[in-house]
């Protein structure tokens, strides 16, 4: 095992159900990815967990009379069975309310203090008179002074995706009764990130050869317009992690500062759980080791810009407040592959109006694979794509159940008939016969380097381009006829198609985990390809939290051609994928804003 690579997936809200924007954006991908660097034999550690502390979980506890402990104990359960019916792949997913993510979290805070990124300074915040108490500014609204819309939040810009300063915001109104807050002095914590901006952009600047360029460009062109200025990192709230300081008991860490730190929390409440206290820094402070961050692009500017910025500031810092025997740096992130939004049928995806896909909901009605499979063809990785219903039917049908699930369920099945569900033998060989079996093989370069490269649609349609080339040695090679006349060619060719049906599965498991460990099992294997998601329970101080894990113990697949044996054992086949029927389509249309 070698090159630690951290998967790094961006916090959800616990606030609201999941849909497949969501999934797609981050979730999804991250998931991809690690299975594929497991696959390769790297140290993946993935982490993640629900963002407790956001104002929109404090929202909807408003507007429920709820506590905000209630919300995301109901959201987060909410995930972690997403998680497991969809195998998310979570090393650990946690949470932000956990004693450990405290710690950690302060302890960044005091860090930046220490070395003098962190200053006290009054300002002016929106003050709601009819509540009589401080808006955090999710709980404020208005138009954006950067680009006119409408809807913007008094931090950031959704449409334009900048960084705003809250007390700029053009005819701003409270999102909990609509009235026209007014502008108050406070005094808060703020990151001196102009300090920081030489260092950011270098950071940016070496990683320009392989980022995306809408990251690039977002981040860049935030700084080079504006320039970096300081933010407040902390907020008059009474729901969040309290500021380490005597005298800002009243006062908490801001979510966008301490959410991110959740990586790094994360990956050390893992090694704590695993006995193994300071394996995190295996991820974190190690040369060869690389970070991959999976995230929106609404939350670019907060791990392209402000989560460099943090780890730069603490240097050594952090790990001597931890009393750390060999102080060391951490580890910047190595790509940021963040990706655009996913439409529905045309119109942005709105929670509120039901004018969403939710994932759990969907698995209610169809089978994991095939919303696996739909996500990454139609993934936004470079612009907006749109889910639409009529093409989820056709790809299923298509592509899923037309070019592979039936091709390995034919194949599979006329073997078990004629051979007594045993692979044949196939004697010696033809030219044709090998060249597939190279092409296919040959998969696991071209495959493997898109997936490097985190282009994962362009990994998909490669693998699946090689299932094509099966399908039409078949149509060549026919063995359902010659078998009527010739067993041997009929046995070659059905064990040529075999093994390249066994490397098929390999080269689309990171996509299809479900139906690629069903096909290990029909093709005889006892040993899964993967290991096995747990939830577990685990108490500190604050209470209880649950958690989901990821044992890799288990698993046995590896990014290699998959060789087969003359003589080895099938089990019954079944197939893989079911095929939908047209009324689908206006059946979901339906649903969609009811």
């Amino acid at each position: 095992m070698s090159d630690p690579i951290l998967v790094a997936i961006a916090w959800p809200y616990a606030n609201a159900e999941i849909h497949v924007g969501n999934l797609t954006g981050s979730h999804l991908p991250g998931d991809i990815f690690a299975r594929y660097q497991r696959l390769r034999g790297r140290e993946v550690l993935m982490v993640s967990g629900s963002d407790s502390h956001g104002t929109p979980i404090t929202i909807r506890a408003d507007a429920e009379h709820k506590t905000p402990v209630e919300v995301y104990q109901h959201f987060h359960a909410g995930f972690l069975d997403l998680f497991q019916q969809l195998g998310i792949t979570y090393n650990l997913f946690t949470s932000t309310h956990t004693a450990n993510h405290f710690d950690v979290s302060q302890k960044i805070f005091m860090a930046l203090f220490k070395n003098g990124y962190l200053y006290p300074e009054k300002q002016y915040q929106w003050f709601s008179i009819t509540q009589n108490r401080f808006l955090p500014d999710r709980y404020v609204e208005g138009t954006c002074y950067i680009c006119g819309y409408t809807n913007a939040r008094s931090d950031q810009c959704d449409k334009c995706g900048s960084l705003l300063d809250p007390s700029r915001l053009i005819d701003p109104r409270s999102k909990i009764d609509g009235s026209q807050p007014e502008l108050r002095e406070t005094e808060h914590f703020f990151m001196d990130l102009s300090r920081l901006e030489p260092q950011i952009v270098e950071f940016l600047r070496v990683r320009e050869s392989y980022w995306r360029p809408n990251v690039l460009r977002q981040s860049l062109g935030q700084i080079q317009g504006e320039g970096l200025r300081g933010r407040p990192i902390t907020r008059d709230l009474d729901w969040g992690i309290p500021v380490p300081r005597e005298g800002w008991e009243s006062k908490c860490l801001y979510v966008w500062f301490e959410a991110v730190i959740g990586y790094l929390s994360a990956s050390i409440e893992w090694g704590q759980l695993f006995d193994h206290p300071d394996a995190w820094s295996k991820w974190w402070q190690t040369a060869e080791s690389r970070s991959y961050y999976f995230i929106g692009k609404d939350n670019i500017p907060f791990h392209a810009i402000i989560w460099p910025g943090e780890l730069i500031g603490v240097g050594t810092t952090f790990d001597e407040l931890r009393n750390s025997p060999n102080p060391a740096t951490l580890v910047l992130p190595y790509d940021v592959p963040a990706n655009e939004f996913m439409n529905l049928e045309g119109q942005k995806i709105s929670g509120s109006r039901n004018w969403a896909v939710w994932a759990r909901d969907f698995l209610t009605r169809y089978d994991p694979d095939p919303l696996r499979y739909y996500l990454t063809v139609a993934m936004p990785e470079s612009k907006a794509t749109d889910w639409d219903w009529e093409d989820f039917y056709k790809r299923n049908n298509d592509e899923l159940v037309a070019t592979w699930g039936n091709l390995a369920n034919r194949v599979l099945a006329f073997t078990y008939k004629h051979w007594d569900g045993q692979i044949p033998d196939p004697g010696e060989l033809t030219d044709i016969d090998r060249e597939l079996i190279a092409t296919v093989d040959e998969g696991f370069q071209t495959v493997g380097a898109e997936l490097e490269a985190v282009h994962l649609r362009a990994a998909l349609n490669e693998a699946m381009r090689l299932a094509g080339e099966v399908n039409r040695y078949l149509d060549i090679t026919a063995p359902w006829q010659a078998i009527k006349t010739n067993r041997t060619e009929a046995a070659r060719a059905v064990f040529t198609a075999l093994r390249a049906i066994n490397s098929l599965k390999i080269l689309l498991s990171p996509f299809l985990p479900f139906t690629s460990e069903k096909l290990h099992r029909i093709m005889g294997y006892d040993q899964p390809l993967f290991g096995a998601q747990k939830v577990q329970q685990v108490t500190d101080s604050l209470g209880e939290h649950t958690v989901l894990t990821y044992d890799a113990t288990p698993a046995t697949g590896t990014w290699q051609p998959a060789e087969i044996q003359p003589g080895q054992v099938l089990h019954q086949p079944v197939p893989l994928f079911r095929k939908l029927e047209p009324k689908i389509i206006e059946e979901e249309r339906a649903r969609l804003g009811s």
